[in-house]
């Protein structure tokens, strides 16, 4: 174990992770859907390596074990500059999701992940999400079983002034662990943190410098500061469904830390807390046993699928979606993919609906090189089922899908519905509403505009749905052709379904999730579509109404001229 810790030192600590793994977000945007985001850890890691190096001050890195299996080459950089990598766990989860034993097996899945990539034993945690010394301490029990040397994941509070308020060793069946909590000043009433963060962003930097001066003056304990690399970068994508509450306190003052960052790097003298627990030395491992997690996957060129593939078109509107164009593009390759794999060959028609943002450029900055790509833009804007419409009529092929810029309903559904477009069926609609769909994060004043929509038009068309108003379809290019669709903006995507049933056509729905868009704004007018909606129900209440009484009128004269001329007379 460790000798006793050097003094006057303090600990430096740096917290690896994306915009998009925070704690802030994590009931809109799931693990699974992280490859889908612009990611900017890497650019952010190398800036705070810079810093450090420029002040020659060392950190710990606490790196998510998703991150280095991703991207290796990064870890060793940390490693190469003379830093201690340790664990974040794998993903950016609260323990409070995780049994002990879930979370022993995340902790090992993480270390080798890290120790595989950086070549250099994992020796320290950090958690996701501050610990309670009450609730929380079997974590440390968890932590000195598997043989990690220290935390410093816990947060004190005013009960926990004697000792747990300062670095110590928490013992536990013969074993020990030490403990970094967050610095914190006492106020008498509670304690304040002052480790760093989003605290220091958050409230008057004047009292956090006085507050951390004073902790260094009068406690030979190390300080314990820490920040994130996201932290570095004010001009990291902005997640527009975030609450007011969230987008405070993940992106205010994201401007000023850099310089909170320079300014204490400038007064302090930092080290890692390996180097403060005396066990640098103890990190070294075998290189030969250690190659990066990279070179251990053999290279398996992919066997080309020479099979006939059906040919399909994937109309996406778009209009001052520059925001979301960096997720479209990562979340398009991954459907790419899949639709390959089930047999489909997609080619993906933008349509700009003359955005007077920079999407038509960054449209083409980021697909204008791909062969299976068209890009178009309206001469004027048309709305959103005006561009539906311009991509139907610019496919080459008979299988057409729609979908929203935004994502809102997962692309990968696709595989789903394309094969529900069977002979005899002209539409297949996403439905959220569908007893087997799903709607998150979406706020419930809208759904019951939404909900109230369709209950109307199951009262009006013949097809009875759960959902008419989805922009997210596969249509039979033959059946949409040469429907008189009178409204461009989103009332137009209910009109055509609407047109379709009156022409006779058949519609069938799958069920899928809806979710809130993440980035940029929306751009219906929630109010004016409901009014809006409502004369579409009387048009196409009337326009139902008089085919009736049409249809009723030829059965009633083709009768007619079926009789004889004699049975007319005798009438």
């Amino acid at each position: 174990m460790a000798s006793e810790p050097v003094k006057n030192r303090h600990l430096l600590t740096v917290l690896v992770e994306d915009y998009f793994h925070v704690g802030a977000f994590e009931k809109l945007i799931r693990e699974q859907n992280w490859d889908r985001f612009e990611p900017r850890y890497e650019q952010n890691t190398c800036k705070a390596l810079d810093l450090l190096d420029e002040y020659d001050q060392k950190a710990t890195f606490f790196v998510l074990g998703w991150i280095a299996e991703q991207n290796p080459k990064l870890i060793k950089e940390i490693v190469s500059r003379g830093h201690e990598v340790a664990s974040r766990g794998y993903y950016h989860r609260s323990l409070r999701q995780l049994t002990p034993d879930e979370f022993r097996e995340d902790l090992r899945k993480t270390n080798r992940a890290l120790e595989d990539a950086a070549g250099q034993k994992i020796i320290g945690y950090r958690a996701a999400e501050k610990l309670n010394f009450e609730r929380d301490s079997w974590v440390l029990d968890v932590l000195s079983e598997e043989g990690l040397a220290y935390d410093a994941s816990f947060m004190p509070v005013k009960g926990d002034l004697k000792v747990k308020r300062f670095a110590h060793q928490h013992h536990s069946d013969g074993r020990a662990i030490w403990e970094f909590p967050y610095s914190t000043r006492n106020l008498g009433l509670g304690l304040l943190p002052i480790s760093g963060g989003n605290y220091l962003r958050q409230f008057p930097y004047t009292l956090m410098r006085r507050a951390v001066r004073d902790w260094s003056e009068r406690y030979d304990q190390p300080f314990v500061f820490y920040f994130h690399v996201w932290e570095l970068d004010p001009e990291q994508p902005r997640i527009s469904a975030a609450s007011s509450y969230n987008q405070i306190r993940h992106y205010r003052k994201l401007d000023k830390m850099e310089w909170i960052v320079r300014e204490n790097l400038e007064l302090y003298d930092f080290c890692d807390i390996a180097e403060h627990l005396g066990l640098r030395e103890s990190l070294e491992v075998d290189i030969k046993t250690a190659a990066p997690a990279a070179e251990k996957i053999k290279a398996v060129t992919p066997v080309a699928d020479s099979s006939p593939k059906t040919e399909i078109s994937v109309v996406i509107p778009c209009y001052n979606e520059v925001d979301s164009l960096d997720y479209l593009s990562n979340t398009l390759r991954s459907v790419e993919e899949k639709l390959n794999q089930k047999g489909y060959a997609p080619t993906f028609i933008f349509i700009d609906d003359k955005s007077t943002d920079d999407t038509f450029n960054k449209l083409h900055s980021l697909f204008g090189e791909i062969p299976n790509v068209r890009i178009l833009q309206h001469e004027v804007n048309k709305g959103v089922a005006g561009g539906i419409l311009t991509g139907i009529n610019a496919a080459t092929t008979e299988i057409v899908c729609s979908m929203d810029c935004d994502c809102t309903y997962d692309p990968h559904q696709l595989v789903k519905m394309v094969p529900m477009l069977t002979d005899g069926v002209d539409m297949v609609t996403a439905s959220q509403y569908h007893r087997k769909g799903e709607v998150r994060n979406v706020p419930a004043w809208r759904l019951v505009f939404s909900k109230g929509a369709s209950v109307c038009y199951r009262r009006v068309l013949k097809t009875k749905l759960a959902t008419y108003t989805s922009c997210f379809r596969v249509y039979r290019r033959s059946a949409m052709i040469d429907l008189n669709v009178e409204d461009g903006g989103f009332l137009g995507v209910t009109e055509m379904l609407g047109r379709l049933d009156l022409k006779g056509g058949t519609i069938v729905e799958c069920p899928a999730v809806l979710e809130t868009r993440l980035f940029g704004a929306s751009k219906m007018n929630t109010l004016r579509t409901t009014f809006d909606h409502l004369g579409l129900l009387y048009r196409l209440s009337k326009e139902r109404l008089f085919s009736n009484k049409s249809v009723n009128s030829a059965a009633s004269s083709a009768k007619m001229v079926e009789q004889s001329p004699d049975q007319m007379i005798d009438k």
